[in-house]
């Protein structure tokens, strides 16, 4: 019997309670006993199914929960980067999953990617344990604490080669928010062994809380707490939010923990003044703020003694927000190291649309399907045309790249189709291989294929349909091995219609389209920037940039979209002559610029607030057609709403 049927056994043997297990006996630990009686009981899965295939939300979707999620993202993201540094080479995924289950972000070896992938750690995956069975994140969310599942604990047999440790992410309020997991695949330690990794796993869950905590009530006067003065301001010490009247309004698990109350109902609404022995108009007031000494105080119902202060610090893990004096200083991550070529993974970041054009490629990777890449110029197409092609099994074989706008019509032809030994006057010796020629058994890939001529796109079909070409100055047809991937950031239909393009060169061409987003309304142009500030250092060493100069970077338009972001950020780095990128440094356009270019206003107003909920209703709650309505694409819909304070729930109530 193979290990497929004797796990099945096992688990139904369990779940009914008899005594006869297929394999050796199995000693579960209680919180995996209560998910395998949930997952067959009350979820009807079946622990033995031999196929896979893991249940992925739709783009849409996807995109709602990243904007409703995007302070999480902005906290967590850091501190899973710096937590994976921490486990590099140990072959981990880390995960973060919104409070159902399903993935916002991930953190892979690039060498074990596809590994994952398959076993279905990707963005937008559903890890719940009504999809999934028995597993580190949905078990997770199910027990509401930290929980190791190990290999066979898995209920499903197609995850008995994981290794799983979640642990919870919880709001002020103490309600439940994300999971952070790690996941290795055929470990082959003990279970005891993973206690390592669940200890660094929750305590990145527990820093990510805090600086959850520290964002939610910034605006409030925050207290930090702890028994040894060493500890106060740091993960360990309790955090305190308190209202200008003295009220508490807020208090994180450990404050709970070191003030030993069960419940947040029996301090919040209290006065400061009932919990430590202080005056709480003394520190509240703003003269007060500047005070950073330690004070020594006694909580009023043990009498026992901590240190407390105000919290004067950013609210960024990792020291990633450095505070200055004057300026609010960004410290980014060390750059890695460089790749001569980008991976598909790279390039699609955390933006939707990217993630779904990742999703296409990959199908066709393998094949000679033609494949037609638009959008705005500097998007990007090139870039991409080179990561589906290191991503096909022609990898190893030349990427051949032709820009039909750059070369002038009469040397484009030779370029293109080759030549033969004195053709012309002028041509070289021997003749010329063409670009088709050079990319046989490779991929040709031709830019902005809408500014070729007429004539050419004639000969470009004929060579397309008969895989043959015949260079200028020969009648010796030679045999190729095309794949071949265009580019055009014009519509080419529009062209078809007015007769400049021909129509059955275009369907042999558009065997697969992939539109590229403009950088303005990618969902993760927060992390592109941050990418390439990093990657593009020119000395190798960490970048630091004023808050405000990283402000105008992220809300400039970008209408030359990467390639214009890429060559502002490199002339960045080359005239700055400190350390901190200022805002002096920037290019006037940039720094002129004060609001994103999809949101003109200067602040949020009623009016404003009222007319897009008026637009959102007109189209029956439908984010879409009031998008198209707008004219604007869905992320930018959704960061309008997010910025006016329109619930995004309200906005599905109006569906």
């Amino acid at each position: 019997m193979d290990a497929t049927a004797v796990h099945a056994g096992n688990v139904l043997e369990l779940v009914r309670e008899h005594k006869a297990p297929l394999g050796p006996p199995l000693t579960l630990h209680p919180a995996i006993a209560g998910s395998w009686r949930r997952c067959a009981l009350d979820y009807s899965l079946d622990p033995g199914r031999r196929t896979y295939a893991p249940t992925v939300i739709d783009a849409a979707a996807l995109a709602e929960r990243l904007v409703q999620h995007a302070d999480l993202l902005q906290i967590a993201s850091a501190e899973i980067d710096w937590l994976y540094e921490h486990i590099a080479g140990s072959g981990y995924a880390l995960v973060l999953t919104d409070a159902t289950g399903i993935v916002l972000y991930e953190k892979t070896d690039a060498t074990l990617v596809d590994v994952f992938r398959s076993a279905g750690l990707m963005i937008g995956a559903d890890w719940s344990e009504r999809e999934e069975g028995t597993n580190g994140i949905g078990t997770c969310i199910a027990e509401n604490r930290p929980v190791i599942v190990y290999r066979e604990e898995h209920f499903r047999a197609c995850h008995i080669g994981l290794s799983c440790s979640g642990a919870p992410i919880r709001d002020a309020s103490g309600k439940l928010v994300a999971v952070l997991d790690a996941s290795t695949l055929n470990a082959r330690d003990t279970r005891a062994s993973l206690a390592h990794t669940m200890a660094l796993v929750s305590l990145s869950a527990q820093l990510i809380e805090k600086c959850l905590f520290l964002q939610q009530f910034q605006s409030e006067t925050i207290f930090r707490f702890h028994a040894r003065p060493e500890f106060v301001n740091l993960q360990h010490s309790g955090a305190i939010a308190v209202a200008r009247d003295g009220r508490v309004v807020a208090v994180d698990e450990t404050a709970l923990w070191l003030l030993r109350t069960k419940h947040r109902s029996m301090l919040v609404g209290r006065s400061i003044e009932e919990i430590f022995d202080i005056n709480a108009q003394e520190l509240i007031e703003p003269s007060c703020r500047t005070e950073t000494s330690l004070r020594p105080v006694r909580d009023v119902l043990f009498g026992r003694h901590f240190f407390l202060s105000l919290d004067q610090e950013a609210t960024k893990p990792r020291a990633h927000i450095v505070p200055s004096p004057t300026r609010e200083i960004l410290q980014l991550a060390p750059p890695p190291a460089r790749k001569s070529t980008l991976s598909l993974e790279d390039l699609a970041g955390q933006d939707p649309q990217m993630l779904r054009n990742i999703r296409s490629a990959r199908r066709v990777a393998a094949s000679r399907v033609p494949v037609m890449i638009q959008g705005p110029t500097g998007a990007g197409k090139e870039m991409f045309a080179r990561a589906l092609h290191a991503a096909s099994d022609r990898a190893s074989r030349p990427f051949v790249a032709l820009n039909c706008a750059a070369i002038p019509e009469t040397l484009i032809e030779s370029e293109l189709f080759g030549y033969a030994a004195g053709a012309f006057t002028g041509a070289r010796k021997g003749g010329m291989k063409g670009k088709i020629l050079q990319s046989s058994g490779g991929t040709l890939f031709l830019d902005e294929i809408g500014d070729m001529q007429l004539s050419l796109q004639t000969r470009l079909l004929r060579v397309l349909e008969e895989h043959e070409v015949m260079p200028l100055g020969t009648d010796t047809p030679i045999q190729v091995d095309l794949r071949v991937m265009c580019a055009s950031h014009q519509n080419l239909r529009a062209m078809i219609a007015r007769g400049a393009f021909r129509e059955d060169l275009y369907y042999r061409l558009n065997g697969i389209t992939i539109e590229l987003p403009p950088l303005a309304q990618r969902a993760d142009k927060e992390r592109l920037i941050r990418e390439f500030l990093a990657t593009e250092s020119l000395d190798g060493h960490p970048v630091a940039i004023e808050m405000e100069a990283f402000e105008r970077l992220l809300n400039y338009s970008w209408p030359g979209n990467v390639r214009e972001l890429r060559n502002v950020i490199r002339t960045i780095l080359a005239i700055c002559d400190s350390d901190v990128i200022r805002l002096v440094d920037l290019p006037s356009e940039v720094r002129l610029c004060q609001h994103n270019g999809d949101d003109t206003s200067d602040a949020p107003s009623s009016a404003e607030r009222e007319s897009l909920l008026q637009v959102i209703r007109d189209c029956d709650g439908n984010m879409s057609r009031a998008a198209e309505r707008l004219g604007v694409s869905r992320n930018t819909l959704y960061r309008r709403c997010k910025r006016l304070d329109i619930p995004l729930q309200h906005t599905r109530g109006l569906m």
